[in-house]
């Protein structure tokens, strides 16, 4: 074997981190931890991982659920088109192979979520082969070790960092190789303040000798992130007897942000959002409503942009036949998937004094 690939695995034999997908017997499970990783933090995965084995321990399990209850188990991850993916794509394997994961690669390539990275991490680690993959610590280990100056997110940057680690992938040992890698970069070979005196590759680091570490990679200049107000309609309506409260939500369409998740009715205001609650309300879901107070503010950071949520308790004072609306007991919230903002807004609803 190469040095490089000699001393690595020596260092991954020591340290190399105990992980719950790591030594798993099924495919299946190297499978969903690599898609849970994908612009996740390990510690954030874990639990989220060991509840989804619990829940749905294979692939048949999982295309038998409903979109609702793989929603709700990925509720707090993001990007939630990862799970419609795995849900999608779980349905296919028992359909087109016997609930096994294919060890082709044009096959696994053909399931929905399922990238270049992913591909090259399942084939090695869950089936042995020897087949490269660039996840974002592979990318800043690489790009270090052989100082690439090319930006790492730019299609010939992306060249190169594949070509580098195909090079030096040692046959017989690309999963061990590539997981150490994956943990040079969570431990060591750190985005910023590398802890160069620790690591095992030191020696034989280009930009370690060039002093260019800290530079590396390279990426391209981001976009300003763009920053949106919305405000969100809480409808309360007391029905039964004893009488009961029921708050109104809709769900979002399966494509798209949030796809097949639950919210309160709102929309996209300016810089007024009690003055542009109704309106929104009326264009985005034909409801009309009367505003009544002022429950409470919610923020959060999405990938490409921001929101601010103005979140109002109103009265219902018409509303059009949608079968995407559905109005549910306060107490049943909790087994709706939802986002993160509304989220905040449902628990808060949870409060005797339905404040934020």
């Amino acid at each position: 074997m190469p040095r490089l690939a000699t001393r690595l695995l020596a260092w991954y034999r020591r340290h190399g981190r105990t992980l719950p997908w790591r030594g798993h017997p099924d495919p299946y499970a190297v499978w969903v931890s690599e898609i849970m990783l994908q612009q996740t933090r390990v510690e954030t995965v874990i639990p989220y991982f060991e509840r989804w084995m619990r829940l749905f321990p294979d692939t048949r399990a999982l295309a038998n659920a409903s979109e609702q209850e793989v929603l709700n188990a990925w509720e707090g991850l993001g990007y939630y088109s990862r799970a419609r993916n795995l849900h999608k794509a779980a349905k296919i394997v028992v359909e087109q192979h016997n609930g096994e994961l294919p060890r082709d690669l044009d096959a696994l390539r053909k399931l929905p979520g399922i990238g270049r990275y992913t591909v090259g991490a399942v084939a090695s680690i869950a089936f042995g082969m020897d087949e490269p993959t660039l996840d974002g610590n592979l990318r800043r280990v690489i790009a270090r070790l052989f100082d690439v100056t090319e930006p790492a997110d730019s299609p010939a940057g992306e060249k190169i960092l594949w070509q580098l680690a195909a090079e030096h992938l040692p046959k017989g040992k690309a999963s061990d190789y590539n997981q150490a890698l994956m943990d040079l970069g969570a431990t060591i070979c750190l985005p910023k303040n590398p802890r160069c005196l620790l690591c095992p590759l030191m020696e034989m680091c280009r930009a370690r000798k060039n002093g260019t570490q800290d530079g590396l990679p390279v990426l391209k200049p981001k976009k300003e992130v763009p920053h949106y107000i919305h405000a969100a309609g809480v409808i309360i309506k007391r029905i039964g007897s004893p009488p009961y409260e029921t708050v109104l939500l809709a769900k979002r369409p399966s494509q798209g942000l949030l796809g097949g998740m639950w919210e309160f009715p709102n929309g996209r205001v300016n810089n007024d959002p009690a003055r542009g609650l109704t309106k929104a309300l009326e264009t985005g879901y034909r409801l009309k409503v009367q505003k009544k107070e002022a429950l409470g503010i919610v923020q959060h950071a999405y990938t490409h942009f921001r929101v601010t949520v103005h979140a109002f308790r109103c009265e219902l004072i018409s509303m059009s036949k949608n079968k995407d609306m559905k109005w549910l007991r306060i107490s049943e919230l909790e087994n709706y998937p939802m986002g993160r903002i509304d989220r905040q807004i449902a628990r808060k609803l949870t409060t005797d004094e339905h404040r934020f």
